[in-house]
């Protein structure tokens, strides 16, 4: 992909996203998520592979479906009352329907079958933009809407992608399709709370964003692909195969790291609404979740690989790979430890 074509690629899916954010009128919020997605099928298909083109079709037919499906509720909405404003949708099937799609667009249950064929197919860095970038204009137009949707669906959709994102990820030996599941998980969290504290679910998507980015940008370094990559990377770069086992316990929500601080926040949020069997619900299917989370680190800090060679670290390394990525680790190890930073 030439320079020029990457360049407009990129601004394309910035452009789509601001315009969706910044936005009031649903026509304009459904040019600009057409915008992003459009941008990003290039960078999907990029590899000319016949799995990436599968991906591809895959993103492509998701969203699009999930785009009718806004198109659908803001026409309904607007016949009902008149107008085509974000905060007015106050028809209750709209509401529904608009729910949905966003779910859609998000990756989260039960409406989630695509993202992890579709990360298994594309390239770790447009992995790392669907996990974190393309969240960011469906989770706020879910924001400005939140006080329409009705908190059962919210609350039932998220509780299943916390047991689908748990469970679906203990099987898997591709490392994309595990941080899939573990996307569908934080998902599920966001959506449940995203009913009684809007504020504390962009605080818990925040976070997650600012702990996936690290480990995809080390996984993009080292080539950790799956779960048997793992245990030879300490011979590329111990300190960041230290800090990706570190990352991946913070996001797991495993005290005293970083990943633990919304989820307190949620549960405490959650307890406080009088709604204690579902705050147990989502402990039992995060310990779940945390089962995956612990097989990588054990198999990056407890297992020692047969080595076929004396040399310590491979020799062919080339130092000027790893070399933008020395900022990382520091950046790595001060998001894992942000818990002083707890409002109370």
């Amino acid at each position: 992909m030439t320079p020029a074509s990457m360049t407009i690629i990129t601004l394309s899916i910035i452009i789509g996203t601001i315009m969706t954010m910044s936005s009031s009128n649903w026509l304009m919020a459904w040019i600009g998520l057409e915008l992003n997605m459009l941008a990003i099928l290039p960078m999907i298909s990029k590899p000319k592979t016949t799995r990436a083109s599968e991906a591809t079709t895959k993103y492509f037919l998701t969203q699009a479906i999930a785009s009718a499906m806004m198109l659908l509720s803001s026409t309904i909405n607007a016949w009902q009352t008149g107008n085509w404003d974000i905060l007015e949708l106050k028809n209750k099937f709209s509401t529904t329907i608009m729910a949905l799609s966003l779910m859609m667009k998000m990756g989260a249950a039960p409406i989630h079958f695509w993202l992890p064929e579709v990360l298994q197919g594309t390239t770790l860095q447009t992995a790392l933009l669907i996990t974190t970038w393309q969240k960011i204009a469906p989770i706020t137009l879910m924001y400005m809407i939140s006080n329409n949707i009705q908190p059962t669906i919210l609350v039932s959709a998220g509780i299943l992608s916390m047991i689908i994102g748990g469970l679906g990820g203990i099987n898997q030996t591709q490392l994309r399709k595990t941080m899939a599941y573990s996307s569908i998980n934080n998902l599920g969290w966001t959506i449940t709370i995203m009913a009684f504290s809007p504020n504390m679910a962009l605080m818990n998507i925040f976070i997650y964003i600012i702990m996936t980015t690290p480990i995809f940008l080390m996984m993009t370094s080292t080539s950790m692909k799956t779960l048997q990559n793992l245990s030879t990377t300490w011979t590329t770069s111990m300190t960041m195969t230290l800090s990706i086992a570190l990352l991946m316990l913070s996001t797991s929500g495993l005290p005293p790291f970083t990943g633990f601080m919304p989820k307190m926040l949620i549960l405490n949020e959650l307890i406080s609404q009088k709604l204690t069997a579902l705050a147990t619900l989502a402990i039992m299917t995060s310990l779940v979740s945390l089962l995956f989370y612990l097989r990588i680190a054990y198999l990056i800090m407890m297992l020692t690989p047969p080595t076929t060679t004396p040399s310590s670290t491979k020799w062919r390394t080339q130092n000027q790979k790893l070399q933008p990525m020395t900022m990382m680790i520091p950046t790595a190890l001060f998001v894992t430890h942000l818990i002083p930073a707890v409002p109370y």
